[in-house]
């Protein structure tokens, strides 16, 4: 079953999401949480995401995640609104993206008392895709809020571009690929990076186990976005992009400040 926000409660979980919805809806980042609202868990900064999209009436598309590190879990849901197929993409302060591999859920996959097999995990995907996660925190110096008040913040998460289809995504190898970024006159990015979860299936079956174990599930439709080729990169406004795992997909677009 779901765990609770330990030593947190509701009043608390409210606030601070309030103080994150001040920040996406002025468009400005702000400082880093109260103390008195500062989460103290990984649970009570899940319950202010899940809050936050409450609060601005979002339903859940989609969701990023990668496996955990030292300093803990790495997830966050993302509002259907913010799931785009369209080009221009917009943002709310500079542009920011990371070029990663997800995947579209086929059927659900609900939340049972046994865990789900590798088997049944792969039955449910429909298919992988190229996608750009856009990237914006709510903080204005990221650098001063701690690990837990940044997956409270959706883990800097903004949306999803999602672009083409990935090929043979189950069997071509996916643990190491080359990115790049360029504009008509520049190059942004070009170089050849692992995946950071080892693959990007890794961080999709991390997922799928982690919700399972909290009582939540996935659903038909769902994109679950797995992890950056090159890290964050900060790409200009208002002029043509072209984004390309090379071997995999090219993703042409240009991006916007709302």
């Amino acid at each position: 079953m779901m765990e609770d926000a330990t030593m947190f409660t509701q009043e608390q979980i409210d606030q601070a999401a309030r103080h994150f919805i001040a920040a996406r809806q002025s468009r400005t980042p702000g400082p880093r949480l109260p103390e008195a609202y500062r989460p103290t868990d990984a649970n009570a900064s899940i319950a202010i995401q899940k809050r936050t999209l409450e609060l601005l009436g979002e339903k859940v598309g989609g969701w990023k995640c990668g496996i955990p590190t030292p300093n803990g879990v790495m997830l966050a849901p993302i509002p259907t609104s913010k799931i785009t197929r369209s080009t221009p993409a917009p943002f709310p302060g500079k542009a920011t993206i990371e070029p990663e591999i997800a995947y579209v859920m086929r059927s659900d996959l609900p939340p049972r008392d046994t865990a789900y097999t590798d088997e049944e995990i792969r039955a449910a995907i429909l298919e992988a895709r190229f996608c750009l996660e856009l990237i914006n925190t709510r903080f204005a110096n990221k650098n001063e809020a701690s690990f837990l008040e940044i997956l409270s913040d959706c883990f800097n998460n903004w949306g999803l571009f999602v672009g083409p289809v990935v090929a043979d995504a189950f069997t071509r190898p996916l643990e190491k690929l080359h990115a790049k970024i360029t504009t008509a006159n520049a190059t942004i990015f070009d170089a050849e990076r692992s995946h950071p979860s080892g693959h990007p299936m890794t961080s999709f079956t991390w997922l799928v186990h982690y919700l399972n174990g909290r009582g939540e599930g996935l659903k038909a439709g769902d994109i679950v976005t797995t992890g950056s080729y090159a890290g964050i990169v900060d790409v200009p406004v208002n002029e043509p992009l072209r984004f390309e795992l090379v071997g995999v997909g090219v993703i042409e677009a240009t991006m916007t400040l709302l």
